[in-house]
């Protein structure tokens, strides 16, 4: 048995479904809201790479990736995975996680966070979860950092973006006995009236 078995996570609207070609119209949908493959510090398809996108991510055997989509009429809105996961450390790292721009600085990003950290720490027992993140990608820093997650350091010349130039990782990651709180934190702020 995998640590990582196929789950479909719900809450507040969103909806967390494994990733399966079925889902590739919905991801060129979504990648398209805001061009985001343009952006050299993400992952995010074009929209004729989005069925390699999808079969990259089945195939890989350390990640379990998701379509993240719109509960009620099941619209793609994303993705995000799993990945780097260690069975005899009980440790996975959330990531190759992106939104169409329109979700981008909604409750989507926090809810998705909010259902995979629960997965993650109460159902799989994990003693730590982990990011990582392009050392230019500055949003992306900040929405971990309002996570909780603790920042690890840098690894420096790490990988290769779609670029072809070498970027440094910046790594975050939080602990099960620091989860309690940042969940608690997490519902405060689904909960608190949005300005």
């Amino acid at each position: 048995m995998a640590f990582v078995e196929p789950v479909t996570l719900t809450a507040r609207g969103v909806k967390l479904v494994p990733l399966a070609l079925e889902h590739e119209a919905g991801l060129q949908a979504a990648a398209a809201d805001g061009e985001l493959w343009k952006l050299r510090i993400t992952s995010v398809p074009e929209p004729h790479e989005t069925c390699g996108y999808i079969e990259t991510a089945l195939a890989t055997a350390n990640r379990f990736a998701f379509a993240v989509t719109d509960a009620a009429s099941g619209e793609v809105l994303g993705s995000t995975s799993f990945h780097d996961i260690v069975p005899n450390l009980k440790r996975v790292e959330i990531g190759y996680t992106w939104y169409a721009a329109r979700c981008q600085r909604t409750h989507v990003n926090t809810t998705c966070k909010l259902l995979m950290l629960t997965h993650a720490f109460d159902t799989l027992g994990c003693n730590i979860v982990g990011w990582r993140t392009d050392n230019f990608n500055f949003a992306s820093q900040r929405a971990i950092e309002r996570l909780g997650a603790r920042k690890d350091g840098v690894l420096r010349g790490h990988a290769l973006r779609r670029d072809g130039t070498i970027r440094d990782t910046v790594m975050y990651s939080l602990a099960a006995g620091e989860w309690p709180e940042v969940k608690a934190q997490l519902l405060y702020l689904l909960d608190k009236p949005r300005t």
